[in-house]
Order: C-alpha cells, then structure tokens, then sequence
C-alpha cells in the first residue's frame, strides 16, 4: 500500500498553519467539487483524496500522528498488516467495503475514527461538508442587555458563484462575475434577538448564517460575539450594577426619598433614613442586570453622593451659621 503526501495533495508545506491548510483545501474543493465536475470520475477521486489529506491535516491529533508515522508507517504497524484486515487496538476492520476513504487513511486512523459515534461514513457523508462558522463582533448598550430586544444587521453573505459555479473560469478565462473567487459576496439583513443578560464575550448563535457547505452540505452558523458598551451612569460587575444617587443636604440630614435610575429608564423611589452618610450604599435586590443563565436579577447598588446646596441667600447663610454656634455650644457642654 503507498504512502500518501497529504502535504503534496494539498499543495502545503509540512510548516503550513491550520489556516494555511485551511484555504488550500477550500480552492482545491472548489476546483474539483463533484458538482462543478459532474459525472467527471477523475475529479471525484481527487475530490475524495483532497478530502481526506484534509480531514488529517485539519486535525491536530491526526496531524501528529501522521507526521509521527511518515513514509515508513508499514513498519510502525508491524507484520499484522494486510489488505483485507488490520487489527487496531483489538477490533479487526474490514477495509474493503468502499467507505471513500483510501486503505492508507483507515490503515492509519481506523474508521471508526470517521464515524463520529463509532459508524464508518458513507462515501456520500464523505462528500458533504458543513460550511465554517462566522464570527462577528457587534456592539451593544447596556440599556439593550439589561431589556433585551431585537437589533437589525447587515452581514457578508457567501455564496458559490452561479456562473462558474464555483471553478472561477469559463472556458480557460478568468469568471468575468466572480473574478476568478469562484465565490460571490452579498449584503443581507437579519434580524437577531437580543437576550437580556448578555455581557462582554457572549455569544448569539445564528444558525445557517455562516459559510455555505460543500457538495451540499448545509451551512454554517453565525456567532454574534457580544461587547457591551461602557454606560456613564451605572458600573456593571458580574449581574450586579452600581449607580451614584444624589442627595441633597437637606434630605441627607432630615431624611425623606430619592429616585434611583433603572437602565430601562424607569426609576424606584428609595427611602433615606436621617443622617445619611455621604458614599453610604444602599442594596436593592433583584434589580441588577438579568441572569443571562438563570432566573431572577443581580443586585443594584446605589451609593449616596450628598449635594451640597450653593448660592445661599443672607438668611440661609444665617441658619448655617446659627446651627454652628449651636453645635459649637454643644460641644462645649460634652467637653
């Protein structure tokens, strides 16, 4: 049995990054997809072998192994080998069955490797390719994660080229349409619901909104990744939010009530009891940001931030200075 260079097959160099392996594969699949090469059988064996240097190279557990076995991996298997039956790990598999994938490949990894839950994968499996994932980050207030809602979005949308179908020529010429991509580039808008609770880091999956698949396979998702703008009135930590509330003087001292702002925009009315410290925190349970993850709110935390009064008239400066001979007397008393 020959020894397969997936690096050779995909056009790499034994260096090359996973996203180096990556695009190789995608302008080769695009190439020698099936459904740009129909009824071709030569294009359909490559399609096969492109896929399959892929699926090890891809794979950082493959990729070592293979890369540890290199040319003389018949010698690493030993004497048990033959064609028909190579006993891996104490399962004899039966290679002969016309699963896709060369005997090099289930020689090495073993089909079961290929079935996700312990099956072998069809040769029609083999071909379809679940398109790659989009990541797109977006920016929301925290007026929107506290509510939640729905935000309108304008996304690249990829899609293989009608004209070309995917090759990116036509008749030895560059596709006039795609400019030789052999992919075509377009604005959708979608709607997406907005959860609240979301934070920095979280993600919205949006599903079938990524990259389009390969031999019809369906597409990929959309992530929404999450950063949430810092507000000028409130401080968020975790589900909990902390707020400044003003307190005048008056208030502060004599007791009485004060609003406090919700992100929404409402506002609760908190009782000050008299003597009021200024930087006092007052807790207010349950009126913090949603549980993204769970039920109920996290906690509000209002800090007092006494106001003192300005431009006093004659008489209120006196009542100042009144209440000061006051307090001065009475310290005098205690001392």
């Amino acid at each position: 049995m020959d020894y397969k260079d997936y690096y050779k097959i995909l056009g790499v160099s034994k260096e090359a990054t996973t996203d180096e392996i990556k695009k190789a594969f995608r302008k080769l699949a695009r190439k020698y997809h099936p459904d740009v090469n129909p009824g071709d059988k030569k294009a359909e064996e490559k399609f096969k072998e492109i896929n399959e240097a892929y699926e090890v190279l891809s794979d950082s557990d493959k990729r070592k192994r293979y890369d540890t076995l290199g040319p003389n991996w018949q010698e690493q298997f030993g004497p048990q080998f033959n064609r028909r039956t190579y006993t891996y790990r104490t399962s004899p598999m039966d290679f002969d069955t016309g699963s896709g994938f060369s005997d090099f490949f289930e020689a090495l990894f073993g089909r079961s490797t290929m079935g996700g839950m312990g099956g072998t994968r069809t040769q029609e499996s083999f071909r379809r390719r679940v398109g790659d994932n989009i990541e797109q980050p977006v920016e929301v207030t925290l007026q929107e994660a506290y509510a939640g809602g729905s935000r309108t979005f304008n996304i690249q949308s990829t899609e293989v080229c009608s004209a070309c179908r995917g090759t990116g020529e036509i008749n030895g010429r560059l596709c006039a349409t795609c400019g030789g991509q052999g992919m075509l580039t377009n604005t959708k808008r979608i709607q997406v619901k907005i959860p609240a609770g979301v934070d920095t880091g979280s993600k919205i999956r949006v599903a079938g909104e990524g990259q389009p698949g390969i031999g019809g396979g369906p597409r990929g998702d959309l992530y929404l990744v999450i950063s949430v703008k810092p507000d000028p009135q409130f401080e968020r930590k975790g589900d909990d939010l902390y707020t400044d509330i003003e307190v005048d003087l008056l208030t502060a001292i004599l007791g009485g009530e004060v609003p406090v702002p919700l992100p929404d925009g409402r506002k609760l009315m908190l009782t000050i009891p008299p003597e009021t410290q200024n930087g006092r925190t007052f807790r207010l349970t349950g009126k913090g940001m949603p549980r993204l993850r769970g039920e109920g709110n996290g906690t509000l935390f209002a800090r007092v931030k006494v106001v003192l009064p300005m431009h006093l008239t004659s008489e209120e400066k006196g009542l100042f200075e009144q209440l000061a001979r006051t307090r001065g007397r009475s310290a005098e008393v205690r001392s």
